[in-house]
């Protein structure tokens, strides 16, 4: 069977479903009960969404609160839209910043990134009915097929450079401020196409009985990393503690669990 995260992209193993103590007795840095303020968006299942209680869950949820415990923090999570959130880190709003954000150098120049904790491919989501187009060719060669971005996203970039013609201000291409909004368009029918890192269109796929499909090849990989202001005191005990997750096989259990076992909308 064909699962989810094989089509998207991730590389995913079986781990075991109870660590040892000795894989949480790591040499890790201890960063004293310290608060550290988290922003993000929940609008990327299932990297972080709000479930049908109203709960904030997900893949990141689950890594950050493992972290939490090894590393000696208390997390505490704020909202805020993409279009507003690496600038917003960047001026020391938030301590660290955590919605699927891919590592790039332009944005290198704003905050400090992480070690990438997940490698995740671009893919192309449509409507369940949709037979106009079935690769990023054929949409471009559509005049009349609208895509949605939102501003400043690697699946804007993507867009407009991987699909389109490479100019930024394409009339084809309609912004929403959120991922969210993004989608409901495109159920809508009032665009054609989202481009979306595999993990999030996974998530919608999953959850959308037959009214959104992935067509066409995946159109680039992309690594994950959380976000700080620069100079940021917790990047060395993130990567620390993201290489212990590795290390371990919690990593992979979150995988197992998140894109393999978790069902959106149960």
């Amino acid at each position: 069977m064909t699962t989810a995260a094989a089509v998207f992209g991730l590389t995913l193993a079986l781990a075991p479903a109870i660590f040892t103590a000795a894989a949480f007795a790591q040499d890790l840095p201890d960063l004293g009960g310290r608060e550290v303020v988290i922003v993000t968006e929940n609008a990327y299942p299932p990297l972080q969404f709000v479930d049908g209680s109203g709960a904030a869950i997900g893949w990141e949820y689950d890594a950050v609160a493992e972290l939490a415990k090894r590393l000696n923090f208390v997390p505490k999570y704020e909202n805020i839209s993409w279009d507003a959130m690496i600038a917003a880190v960047s001026e020391g709003q938030f301590d660290m910043g955590m919605t699927g954000i891919t590592i790039r150098d332009d944005r290198k120049e704003m905050v400090d990134f992480s070690d990438s904790y997940m490698t995740s491919e671009m893919v192309m989501m449509v409507r369940g009915d949709e037979d106009r187009f079935t690769d990023a060719a054929s949409f471009a060669a559509n005049a009349d097929l609208l895509m949605a971005a939102q501003p400043g996203t690697t699946p804007f970039y993507v867009g407009v450079y991987e699909v389109l013609d490479g100019n930024e201000a394409n009339p084809r291409i309609k912004l929403f401020e959120t991922f969210g909004a993004t989608v409901e368009a495109l159920r809508a029918g009032d665009v054609d196409l989202v481009l979306t890192d595999g993990t999030a269109g996974a998530g919608y796929v999953e959850a959308s009985n037959g009214g959104l499909k992935i067509v066409g090849e995946k159109l680039g990989t992309e690594d994950f990393g959380f976000i700080f202001p620069k100079g940021s005191d917790l990047v060395a005990p993130m990567n620390a503690g993201i290489a212990a997750l590795r290390a371990d096989g919690t990593l992979d259990a979150l995988n197992t669990k998140w894109f393999l076992e978790y069902k959106m909308g149960q």
